[in-house]
């Protein structure tokens, strides 16, 4: 009687889990597409359209955001009771052209767009931003209901998914698309093998290759019609499903896409929890952006690397903890306030990071010199800037070109990540 009532014990939180999600929530997804525009100093939200995707591929369990991460968040609230559904951090290219030189004289206009389950009543969804010192600022909600609100029927006919890993169920696993930019209906195959060399660019690095039977990888097949991507600044233009560019607010290895809206369409074609956009070309390059898309060039020398280090900005929130190479924005981290990101901090609430991390006995701040070579502690260099920010290990992926080199910091905060994913 003993083994049978502990059996018991094991299979109720999961069913009564089950049971929550299934009470408040649909097995498809509702996407939410919106402008978002402003300067500098201002920003605004404009409604575009409702979208159903077919599936959920998310958590059932875990549906508000444990961390707090991200530049903005959203939140789903029932609009009978006041009771928070799901919530989740995210980041933009909106932010970061926020930092930049272009956005002091003029505004500009980005497509964004979030995904949440598909509730089964009415709700209230409620988009955040923070403010200068970081707090939390409603700044735009909508009402939605699934029996009356105008919503746009996807339909997953376009493009054909294929597998590159599969481990188990998408609703417990970590699930990660990649879309094709920059590849002809001739390049199919290259397609395939890039996946899945960039598949084990992942699996076989720490700390996921503890974790393969926790992660799905799925590909889906959208061509262009070029070849690359475009260089404005060597004056090449590509005809891509994507629009993708170097030369992203005058950087030019800072390789992104703003037609947003495409990318979701295709990569909603998958279960995902993370896009990565995979571009044909051999020129080093990449971006990534939390809980938005990680891209990477599929051809260059540097190509696992570039892969991991984007990736560790959008999975895992990770901040940049080199402070030598240019950079198109100013000013990202007030060193008045504790950044977001898990690896990096200002001091001004270390202990929200990796204190319990390092040891008494190690200086903080600490010296970068050989004796601290493997030593968790606080050396300052990063976010940009040589001085008032601080990054926990003398090099790491997030530093420097070197794959498969995240320090224990980093790789916590991806294992914590992950952790979450797999319930």
């Amino acid at each position: 009687m003993k083994n049978i009532f502990f059996i018991i014990l094991l299979i109720i939180p999961c069913t009564v889990k089950t049971q929550s999600f299934n009470y408040n929530f649909k097995d498809a997804t509702l996407r939410i597409d919106y402008l978002h525009s402003g300067n500098h100093e201002e920003e605004e939200y404009k409604l575009v359209e409702f979208v159903e995707e077919p599936h959920w591929g998310g958590s059932e369990t875990v549906l508000k955001d444990p961390f707090d991460y991200g530049n903005y968040k959203v939140e789903m609230h029932n609009l009978a009771t006041g009771e928070l559904l799901y919530s989740r951090g995210y980041s933009t290219l909106f932010r970061e052209w926020q930092a930049t030189d272009e956005a002091k004289t003029k505004s500009r206009s980005f497509y964004e767009a979030v995904c949440m389950p598909m509730p089964r009543d009415a709700v209230k969804i409620e988009f955040h931003s923070r403010n200068k010192n970081l707090d939390w600022i409603k700044q735009f909600s909508a009402h939605y209901n699934p029996d009356k609100t105008q919503t746009v029927k996807h339909k997953n006919n376009k493009y054909r998914k294929f597998k590159v890993h599969k481990s188990g169920k998408s609703n417990e696993k970590l699930d990660i698309v990649i879309i094709p930019e920059g590849y002809t209906r001739k390049d199919r195959r290259k397609f395939k093998d890039d996946c899945n060399r960039f598949k084990d660019y992942l699996l076989e690095s720490s700390p996921f290759n503890l974790n393969k039977d926790h992660i799905n990888i799925w590909g889906v097949y959208s061509w262009s019609e070029e070849t690359g991507t475009d260089i404005p600044g060597e004056d090449i233009y590509k005809n891509t499903v994507l629009n993708s560019n170097f030369y992203t607010f005058g950087s030019e290895r800072y390789l992104t896409t703003e037609d947003y809206k495409t990318v979701k369409d295709i990569a909603s074609n998958a279960p995902y929890d993370q896009i990565l956009i995979l571009v044909n070309h051999i020129k080093y390059g990449g971006g990534g952006i939390y809980n938005f898309y990680s891209i990477a060039t599929s051809d260059n020398e540097k190509s696992d690397f570039l892969f991991e280090h984007e990736f560790g900005h959008a999975f895992a929130g990770l901040g940049d903890e080199y402070y030598t190479s240019e950079v198109a924005v100013e000013d990202f981290y007030p060193l008045d306030k504790e950044p977001w990101e898990p690896n990096i901090t200002t001091l001004v609430k270390f202990e929200e990071k990796w204190q319990d991390m390092v040891d008494a006995e190690t200086p903080v701040p600490t010296p970068a010199i050989p004796e601290y070579e493997t030593t968790i502690g606080v050396y300052e260099g990063g976010g940009y800037v040589e001085k008032g920010v601080y990054r926990p290990y003398i090099d790491c992926t997030m530093k420097s070109v070197k794959y498969d080199n995240f320090c224990p910091v980093c790789q916590k905060s991806i294992q914590d990540m992950i952790d979450i994913y797999k319930k």
